[in-house]
């Protein structure tokens, strides 16, 4: 198993870590937690970086890179609507088009297509990084403040952005042909 993989089993085996901390109701908790949610979003860069320069791009890689991304984000944002950090409706919105944009990807494998991660999905992924950080780090609920008013609301822009975008791209995935 070269390093980028196991940077990327490093990101799924900190999310246990991470709940477990947000459970806790002592500031340390809290602050440990954002460590390592800091840690393991960098191995998100880390990871791709390394399997790019050195040609370290597998199968494996391909498929543990995405879901660990989305298992440390998701799981992490649970935990702040468990905290009353972040409404459960940017959630719900954000899980819908995860598990949408998986869908179209599943489609498309079964007609020998693979749909690549595009730059929208990316900046989405790095925009809610970045909302997570910041909700820790002050311990502000979203739409409280308007800095986290405006991340969440970027947020929830990107997201829906990059999965109109996958959709749009791939329609001839979903398209129905009729005989």
């Amino acid at each position: 198993m070269n390093l980028p993989n196991k940077l990327s089993i490093l990101r799924v085996c900190c999310i246990p870590v991470i709940v477990g901390l947000l459970y806790g109701s002592a500031p340390w908790c809290r602050w440990t937690a954002l460590a390592v949610f800091c840690l393991a979003s960098f191995t998100d860069y880390l990871d791709g970086y390394l399997a790019r320069k050195h040609h370290l791009i597998t199968d494996f890689g391909k498929f543990i890179d995405p879901v660990a991304d989305k298992l440390l984000v998701l799981s992490t944002m649970i935990m702040l609507i468990h905290r009353g950090l972040l409404p459960a409706w940017l959630v719900v919105l954000i899980i819908s088009r995860e598990l949408s944009v998986d869908g179209l990807r599943m489609i498309a494998v079964t007609k020998g297509k693979v749909i690549a991660a595009g730059m929208a999905g990316k900046i989405k992924t790095v925009s809610q990084m970045i909302l997570i950080i910041f909700l820790l780090a002050f311990d502000l609920p979203a739409f409280t403040h308007w800095v986290s008013a405006v991340l969440a609301v970027w947020v929830a822009v990107i997201t829906l952005y990059s999965g109109v975008e996958y959709f749009r791209k791939n329609l001839d995935v979903i398209r129905i042909r009729q005989s």
